[in-house]
Parts: C-alpha cells; structure tokens; sequence
C-alpha cells in the first residue's frame, strides 16, 4: 500500500519520510502551495492546490494511494472560490464546515477532504512508532513535589482550555499561571513567559513546569502535541525547571538530541 504524505512545515514530515523509507514502505509527499519544503530533491512528489482536490485524488489514486498521514503545521489557506474544480465545488460544503472549527482548522479541512474521498487517514505516531514519549523520566534531572503539583495544576487548566478548542500547553509555577497556549502556538508561550518574569511567592521554590497534552476529544492522528530540542531553548530562557508530557500522546521529535539538549541544559522530562 502507498502511503500519501501530507506535508506541513517543520520537521515531522521528514521524520516520517525517513521512517517509511527505512521500513521499505512505497510513498509519496503531498506539497500544498504556500508551504516551503526544502527537502523534496530526492523524493516523490504530488504538487497540490487547496482549490483543486480533484487533480490531487486522481494523482494519488492513479499512484495506488490509500492510505494518508498529515505531518507538519499548516496555516489556514486564503482560498479563491474562483480557481475551484468541480471536485473542489462538490467538497466546498465539507470545507466550510472544517473551517468553522477552532484552531485545528486546516487540519481538519484536510482530513475532511481526503475522508470525503475515501482515504484512510493514519497517524505520524502510527507510521513512526518510536516518536512516542515514553513513560518516565527521560533525563539526568529529577522533579520533586512541587513540580508535579504545578504539573497537575497546568493539567487541569489544558484541560478546561482545550474542552473549547484553544490550546495544548500551560506554564505554572508554585501554583500560578504563568502563560496558556492559544492557536500562535508553545513557542510564543514561552516568549511571552521569558519577557514577562513573574514575582513568584517563594524565590527559593519551585520554578515552573511547561505541560503539554491532548486537548479533551483531540484527534490525534493530524494533530498530537509535540516538542523537541528547540522547546528545552525556549523552556530554558523562560526559567523553568523542565517538561511534563502525557505518555503515548506526546511526539518528541529527535528522542536522542531533545534528551540531551534537555540534560545539557539541567532540565528535566517527564512522560507521566
């Protein structure tokens, strides 16, 4: 079975390009205009346009495609209602409805789409096993109870948060929050928590845990949470003492470099 790539930016898609052709899989990536891929040299390609499903289909059934992993952050696209194939004008009623949603929207217009059309839609974790943060602490450094307390706290708030569809990740510390994602994403989180310290109650206590989990109902085969070394940076110059995931719901993109960049940094991780 060929498996279709839909690929978004970042470094998951490649990831997952690397995976199946280490597996032997046969496959092909999907490459939305807008989106800038800089690694496609040697790989199959599919070009496609959001307003002409109907080439894209035809080109991936005639490849042999059923089955189609999404991989990679994609922005809402600016659709012209004018360049729309008869495939497309057939699907604009699924595409509206997608667009409705919260901060998933792309991603749920793309898996509409491909759903409509009888693909079957499978995960990157799915494709890619090993991706999956483990359960346990990954690192050198250790929690103690306060973290796992500001740990549990941020849970609750993702929790409450992502029952409306607004983001997968908080940051406490000694019981407040200091930041919650929102659709601009973890890093300007981060950003936003490093450029705007907070008087703690206890300077000596506990400095602060970002969490990262699945919104309640998320659909993880398009859009499970994920971090790697790059988050450690941004975790380490907002003063916080390390990462708490979910376990099996949480992608650490680069196990190897994002746990040691986490233990060059005196951070810890933890999959609970």
């Amino acid at each position: 079975m060929v498996v279709a790539v839909v690929a978004g930016s970042g470094v998951l898609p490649r990831i997952v390009v690397d995976a199946l052709r280490k597996a032997g899989r046969a496959y092909v990536v999907v490459a939305f205009d807008g989106i800038e891929l800089d690694w496609l040299e040697d790989h199959p390609v599919q070009r496609a346009m959001f307003e002409k499903p109907g080439k894209l289909f035809k080109g991936l059934r005639k490849a042999g495609v059923q089955q189609v992993v999404l991989a990679g952050a994609m922005g809402r696209p600016r659709l012209n209602p004018l360049k729309f194939d008869a495939t497309g004008l057939r699907l604009a009623p699924v595409v509206a409805a997608a667009l409705k949603k919260g901060d998933s929207g792309t991603l749920g217009i793309v898996t509409a789409l491909f759903e409509a059309e009888n693909f079957t839609i499978t995960g990157a974790h799915e494709v890619a096993p090993s991706l999956l943060a483990q359960a346990g602490i990954a690192t050198r450094a250790q929690l103690d109870d306060a973290d796992k307390q500001d740990a549990e706290r941020a849970s609750r708030i993702i929790e409450a948060l992502g029952a409306v569809d607004v983001g997968q990740g908080a940051v406490v510390a000694q019981g407040i929050c200091l930041g919650v994602e929102s659709i601009q994403g973890t890093d300007a989180m981060l950003r936003f928590v490093a450029q705007n310290p907070h008087r703690l109650p206890d300077k000596n206590g506990a400095r602060g845990v970002l969490v990262k989990l699945p919104k309640p109902g998320q659909d993880l085969r398009v859009d499970m949470p994920a971090i790697g070394p790059d988050t450690f940076d941004a975790v380490a110059a907002a003063g916080l003492a390390g990462v708490v995931v979910q376990a099996g719901a949480v992608l650490v993109l680069g196990q190897q470099e994002t746990i040691a960049r986490a233990d060059g940094l005196g951070l810890f991780l933890w999959a609970r």
